[in-house]
């Protein structure tokens, strides 16, 4: 049962800067376990990031400004790897990234393409190590959304029917709004990611579901942008001041996509610009800064809850950049009636959650075992996820497992 480490790399879609994380895994037959080494953010230079979310639609992207994208991105992946080898105590068996979407093509509820930039070859040029990349695509050529992909760490970590829901003082845990589970009620885990996008997976079932609810950050960042000139509502404050106007969140809600059935994806192909400037163009009166904050922050919460109460919701876990907004944690939990927890009390680290599921879809594919939840994103099957760019050295990978993994468990650094 040897350990083996790796470095894990994204940057979502709010694409300020890439996730790095180093890890130990294992595989002990039907159990995995996870060792977090340590994490980081790299940010993206500033006119990357403008350039990036300018190729973004509504706007346009030439084969020359893509190339030079996919390279800059590359180069700065490369940089995060180096860092993640650093973090790993300086040796590293391979490296899993999921690279930076630039788009994601969904049309009549079916995915049809996804499109991931920062080419693994800079990451194997710089640190000599095997890149697993293009993690989502075998998923959508298997008729699946490739998204969310986080059902599969979820359903490991969280629905494992031994799973624990105490602290690591062993003491039981209590939500933010001290509400009890009810007895008699059914005590379903919903695990929440706030990023530019919302998801959620619901474990513990016979199958996982998981599916994106909608908006997480990405309308609140751009509105925080057009209106103040800065990347993001910092701790909610400027939503904290407003006031929601029903009238615009009215429009907002009148969304198909919130009425279409799972599995389901979306992304700021949707949720952008455009469709923010229609819905206040339908409006027609003038929105102050603060209450535009104030009501798209309430739209990711009101969203959000409704998948969840759909879902049967018997707790919430929550990770992502969201949960770092208290005005927008504040609403979520008026929306709900359930506890809502951080993952971060049950050992799970909400900043780099999503680089962890990085490295374990990376450390699945390494094995010869399938990343993907057909439940989750609505693939045929289960599916070997990525392809694999070999290092300095010859491709040696291990011998396929043959026994599919039902539990993960998380580990202190400390632990032997």
């Amino acid at each position: 049962m040897r350990w083996w480490r790796v470095v894990g790399l994204l940057s979502g879609t709010s694409m300020d800067g890439i996730d790095v994380v180093a890890a130990e895994m294992r595989l002990d037959g039907e159990t995995i376990e996870l060792r977090p080494l340590g994490d980081r953010t790299l940010d993206y230079p500033a006119d990357l990031r403008e350039d990036l979310l300018a190729a973004l639609p509504p706007g346009t992207l030439d084969a020359e400004t893509f190339c030079r994208l996919d390279t800059r991105v590359g180069r700065c992946f490369a940089e995060a790897a180096l860092l993640g080898v650093d973090l790993a105590g300086g040796e590293a068996d391979f490296v899993s990234s999921l690279g930076q979407t630039i788009y994601h093509w969904v049309e009549g509820g079916r995915a049809h393409g996804t499109l991931q930039i920062g080419q693994p070859a800079w990451i194997a040029e710089a640190t000599g190590l095997p890149v697993i990349s293009d993690l989502r695509t075998r998923d959508v050529a298997a008729s699946g959304h490739g998204a969310p992909l986080a059902g599969v760490l979820d359903s490991l970590w969280l629905g494992d029917p031994g799973f624990q829901w105490k602290s690591g003082t062993g003491v039981p845990l209590k939500s933010g709004t001290g509400v009890p589970l009810k007895s008699g009620t059914p005590d379903t885990p919903v695990a929440l990611n706030i990023g530019g996008i919302s998801n959620i997976a619901v474990v513990g079932g016979p199958e996982p579901l998981a599916y994106d609810t909608g908006p997480g950050n990405a309308l609140i960042d751009l509105a925080a942008q057009q209106r103040t000139g800065k990347p993001q509502d910092t701790d909610g404050a400027l939503a904290a001041s407003g006031t929601v106007r029903e009238d615009l969140l009215t429009i907002l809600l009148d969304d198909e996509y919130y009425r279409l059935p799972a599995p389901k994806s979306t992304g700021k192909e949707h949720f952008n610009s455009a469709y923010l400037a229609r819905a206040l163009d339908e409006l027609g009166d003038p929105v102050s800064d603060a209450d535009l904050l104030a009501t798209l922050t309430e739209l990711t919460a009101r969203t959000v809850a409704d998948a969840c109460r759909a879902e049967g919701a018997g707790r919430v876990v929550v990770a992502g950049g969201g949960v770092r907004n208290p005005v927008l944690l504040a609403a979520l939990r008026r929306q709900l009636d359930v506890p809502v927890l951080l993952s971060d009390d049950l050992g799970m680290p909400a900043d780099s959650k999503e680089a962890l599921l990085t490295a374990l879809l990376g450390f699945l594919t390494w094995n010869g075992l399938p990343g993907n939840t057909p439940g989750t994103t609505g693939a045929a099957g289960p599916r070997v996820l990525g392809s694999i760019t070999p290092g300095a050295t010859g491709l040696r990978l291990p011998e396929p497992a043959t026994t599919q993994p039902r539990r993960l468990i998380m580990r202190s650094a400390a632990t032997n």
